[in-house]
């Protein structure tokens, strides 16, 4: 057991009695909503993943420790703060040592989650290759750590101000399996349709829970990325966010944003643009996804024996 994992009692119930385990990202708590919105929104998705059956097990950094399953007083204390560290792989070990609070990256996520034996994650949408990285290198370690570490990450595709395209070239380079649920168009966060095909689908949690048993009974490491496309009501068309996305791109660069600061800055500046619109979105794909990832890590136990 890693000494510096704190697991929830609720958690670690569930995961000693075989039920099934959600993880959560916390990421989108600190960085990716305003408060409220970010606190109300976590206390919903964990709700939506109990009435689905499953355990919740929201994942954050805090006092020293990754924890896994957090109480009304953390989700409070990430939300509600304003010098709390974005925290990827290559931040935990200063984060934990100096015991800084810390939200956690789809990356950091599902190393925490593996290292407490969860294999469903979920999230709003992944990182990848940033537009322009010919120039600027930057891709994010959401796709290194999927190639490595085997936790199933539920996503309404990647993130649609990043480069959709070389994002799933570099998966497919990396191994990384990608399949769109219920539909051959892979989904562009907010928006149902990228104008990329999906390189596999499948129209079941069943089916996926099916693949990803006979992945990793084969050996074959790493994850799966289950891309679900938000519903039609509460989607922006890809044409209209698209045209968003060119101005908080220009936006970003006058103001000198780069790096990890990027994405939260995006996310912000297209909420205002948008008259909160995108938002709105984003909250409701996040419970969506929710709803999905329970739902597979059911079936999952069930196909697996467990």
């Amino acid at each position: 057991m890693n000494p510096f994992l704190k697991i929830h009692p609720e958690v670690a119930d569930a995961l000693r009695n075989n039920k099934p385990v959600v993880a959560l990202e916390s990421t989108i708590i600190a960085h990716g909503m305003p408060y409220p919105q970010n606190v109300e929104t976590a206390r919903a998705v964990e709700h939506i993943v109990r009435e689905q059956g499953a355990i919740p097990a929201t994942i954050a950094i805090l006092h020293g420790k990754l924890c896994v399953g957090l109480d009304e007083k953390q989700l409070e204390e990430l939300g509600n703060s304003t010098d709390v560290w974005k925290v990827s792989i290559r931040d935990m070990a200063y984060v934990v040592s100096n015991k800084l609070a810390g939200a956690t990256t789809v990356a950091a996520t599902m190393r925490i989650a593996s290292e407490a034996g969860i294999r469903i994650f979920v999230t709003g949408g992944i990182g990848g290759v940033h537009r322009s990285a010919e120039t600027t290198m930057d891709i994010s370690s959401d796709l290194t750590e999927m190639s490595k570490t085997s936790v199933a990450v539920v996503s309404a595709g990647v993130k649609s101000i990043l480069d959709i395209g070389l994002t799933l070239e570099y998966l497919e380079t990396l191994g990384v399996p990608v399949v769109t649920y219920g539909q051959p168009d892979f989904p562009a966060f907010y928006s149902r349709k990228s104008g990329f095909k999906s390189p596999l689908q499948l129209d079941t949690p069943n089916a996926i829970a099916s693949m990803l048993h006979s992945k990793w009974s084969m050996n074959l490491e790493g994850s799966v990325l289950i891309a679900n496309p938000i519903s039609e009501a509460d989607e922006v068309p890809f044409e209209v966010m698209e045209k968003h996305i060119r101005q908080g791109l220009e936006d970003a660069a006058k103001a000198g944003i780069s790096g990890k600061q990027t994405t939260p800055f995006l996310l912000k500046r297209i909420a205002e643009i948008t008259g909160g619109d995108s938002l709105i979105s984003n909250i409701a794909l996040v419970k969506n996804n929710a709803a999905v990832g329970a739902q597979v890590a059911k079936e999952l136990l069930i196909v697996s024996g467990g």
